[in-house]
């Protein structure tokens, strides 16, 4: 497992702080309770870099299909590591089909860089409120999930996910992308302002992982702040690898010690339709079927898939 070093970095002022709560006082006992919030937990946050050069590593075994990100990651952490610096990652928009592993891969990345995951889904997303926040003067307002994640967690760089951002929604007074222009440019995320709250919050070290299946309706001034990769489906022999580690992993989670690790080809074959994402649901069905049967090796009767109409073809 990596370890993590860190560092701390305020992610706001208390006296901005403090300011705000005293003109607030009184209108909105949520907006009250989260600055008292933000005064006792203070302004400090950890900042983390993986300690080892070769903490992503892992990362390649387990989603070998995201071998171009993971090379680009890898020199960033060389950099990071040979100027003292920390990890902070340009944004990264993740292009594939659906089960890939996109949001798989970046909750392995957060776990690798010793730091927190916030997923947002974008596909239901008609404002840009849950990213910004709503303001006080608004009957149900809250914070934001952006200020939300750096005032109740305990780190600057958390890895946040905005997932199938293509399908975000909005009118021309209400672009739920809108806020993106100015949280994924590090100079100008330093003084991100929460509308609920209405202080700013340094989000300038936030690891923005975007997920689509297309480029399909995003603007390409946002385009041109990411980098983008295109994410194949593993490869069979990649596929396979997955499937074998996986199955590891449960058995050893488990503790089905006496269980044969081992998946024919046969197997592998009948597991071809499913994606990565679904794959740990339909190997503890087959260690189910199994051991219910008195065996101790998953055979082609344990592989009992369900229909998925639309769904594509993953392949081992």
């Amino acid at each position: 497992m990596s370890i993590a070093l860190a560092r701390t970095r305020p992610v706001y002022d208390l006296i901005e702080v403090h300011d705000a709560l005293e003109r607030s006082r009184g209108r909105s006992p949520e907006l009250d309770a989260f600055y008292q919030r933000m005064l006792e937990s203070g302004p400090e946050r950890f900042v983390t870099t993986p300690s080892s050069l070769d903490a992503l590593d892992p990362l390649r075994d387990e989603c070998p299909n995201f071998a171009e990100v993971l090379d680009d990651l890898t020199r960033y952490l060389r950099l990071a590591h040979a100027g003292n610096r920390g990890f902070n990652l340009m944004p990264i928009l993740l292009l594939g089909g659906p089960g890939v592993g996109k949001t798989h891969f970046a909750r392995r990345l957060a776990r690798a860089m010793g730091t927190e995951f916030e997923l947002i889904g974008m596909n239901a997303l008609s404002a840009g409120f849950v990213i910004t926040g709503s303001s006080a003067s608004w009957r149900g307002a809250k914070c934001g999930k952006v200020a939300e994640r750096l005032v109740r967690g305990q780190f600057a760089n958390p890895v946040v996910v905005l997932d199938e951002v293509e399908k975000a929604s909005g009118s021309s007074q209400s672009d739920p992308l809108a806020a993106l222009y100015q949280l994924l440019e590090p100079e100008t995320a330093q003084a991100f302002r929460d509308e609920f709250i209405d202080v700013e919050i340094d989000a300038s070290q936030i690891c923005w992982v975007l997920t689509a299946n297309s480029t399909d309706g995003i603007p390409a001034p946002l385009l041109n702040r990411m980098a983008v990769y295109e994410v194949p489906a593993p490869t069979r022999e990649q596929a396979a690898g997955i499937a074998r580690r996986m199955l590891a992993g449960l058995l050893a989670e488990l503790n089905l010690n006496g269980f044969d690790a081992g998946l024919s080809d046969a197997v592998l074959d009948k597991l071809a339709p499913v994606a990565p994402r679904e794959l740990r649901k339909t190997l503890l069905d087959c260690l189910g079927y199994a051991v219910a049967e008195g065996r101790s090796r998953v055979s082609v009767e344990d592989v009992r898939l369900r229909p998925a109409p639309g769904k594509g073809r993953i392949g081992f």
